[in-house]
């Protein structure tokens, strides 16, 4: 409604008539019905506060984002509508305009911007403005920050598949000379019995092979070949990778206990990738014990929609920083013979197998790393009618 009949009808107020009054209270109301549905059917949250906090309209899309359905929000505060929000961080004075992202973890983890701007309103006769309250509108960026970091992950695989072709060249075929050259050196000096000389051959070429396998790594991160799929049990591969690793895990005193689940069915799966992944991440568990060693569980479970596997350990666990660069290229934290790559191999042998990775670790309590794959092939969907969703592949 606009203000100029409001402000008439205030100045005819005292020479109307009870059923012209009655006329405008019906109209005042049709177009208060009218503004509510226009700002629930809005899928950004609209949230109306007077001067002092307190809550005087809400929209669904609001209650939605924050969980609060089942409250009765209208008349409260903000503290007590959501506690943990200070109503001065959105209200620095009555004029400002403030725009903030804000975390939010229930219902569920999403990233909502808010802007909060001031409702003014018009005192009659003079024309004067005051602030009668203010006004937040939140929009969910969960998407939006999501693309964002896809966007860059990618530019940054793009610069390291660039780089991966010149360090192919320039560095793979000189190492693979100098290996042959100190092979035949070392013939020559185990001939003459020189066993100094040896030595020093023999650190040269473990060093070489050091290089080598850091160069495997860094192709293998920026350029993985498609997988090779096939009908393949999950149990079987984690067994062929633990027998695999026996000798090691022994020699760093690591006790695993193995915990699988019956009949798992069977996945279409990239067997040597997977074992890839599991020796990464098992690896890695093994690794970040201590020297007298420790605990690793292994096992799997199985549910309507997808194939799990987890492996935990005891060991000293992953700081918030480090967390935070698990995924970046050549930030690793092991002391020596990291090349901060091989959490990046596995996270994009899970993904390209349709599955998903999930890290959990605390500073001295150990590490939980856990894949998921889905039971079915969901790489694409038909939509029908009614939101049906009919599988595709499965």
């Amino acid at each position: 409604m606009k203000s100029s009949f409001i402000d008439k009808v205030l100045q005819r107020l005292d020479n109307l008539s009870s059923k012209q009054v009655e006329v405008v209270v019906d109209r005042l109301a049709r177009e208060k019905g009218l503004l509510e549905q226009v700002l629930e059917a809005l899928q950004e949250g609209v949230v109306l506060f007077d001067t002092s906090g307190v809550m005087m309209f809400i929209n669904d899309a609001a209650e939605g984002m924050f969980g609060l359905r089942d409250q009765v929000c209208v008349g409260k505060s903000l503290d007590e509508i959501l506690p943990g929000l200070d109503w001065n961080s959105f209200s620095k004075d009555e004029a400002s305009v403030v725009s903030r992202d804000l975390e939010v973890l229930y219902p569920e983890k999403r990233v909502l911007n808010i802007y909060s701007a001031p409702i003014k309103d018009t005192i009659d006769l003079e024309d004067e403005e005051v602030v009668a309250g203010r006004v937040l509108l939140i929009r969910d960026i969960t998407s939006q920050i999501e693309e964002t970091e896809q966007s860059l992950e990618s530019e940054r695989f793009n610069a390291l598949t660039l780089l991966a072709a010149g360090v192919a060249h320039e560095i793979g075929n000189p190492l693979n000379s100098l290996g042959i050259q100190l092979q035949l050196l070392r013939r020559k000096l185990v001939k003459l019995e020189n066993e100094g000389l040896v030595a020093h051959v023999d650190k040269a070429q473990s060093e070489i092979e050091r290089l080598d396998t850091i160069l495997k790594d860094f192709l293998h991160a920026v350029r993985p070949s498609q997988p090779k799929r096939e009908a393949t049990d999950l149990n079987e591969i984690l067994r062929a990778s633990v027998e695999g690793m026996e000798e090691e895990l022994a020699a760093r005193n690591t006790q695993l206990s193995i915990e699988l689940a019956d009949s798992l069915p069977q996945l279409q799966l990239d067997r040597g990738q997977i074992r890839q992944a599991l020796y990464n991440v098992v690896r890695n568990a093994s690794q970040s014990m201590s020297a007298n060693g420790g605990q690793m569980w292994v096992s799997t479970k199985v549910t309507d929609y997808e194939v799990g596997l987890t492996v935990r350990d005891d060991g000293q666990g992953i700081s918030p920083e480090e967390m935070g660069r698990i995924y970046e290229p050549f930030q690793s934290s092991k002391k020596e013979n990291g090349t901060g790559l091989g959490m990046l191999i596995v996270r994009r042998i899970i993904r390209e197998h349709g599955g998903e990775i999930n890290i959990e670790s605390e500073i001295g309590q150990g590490t939980t790393v856990s894949f998921a794959f889905p039971r079915y092939d969901q790489r694409m969907k038909l939509l029908g009618t009614n939101d049906e969703a009919i599988e595709v592949g499965s």
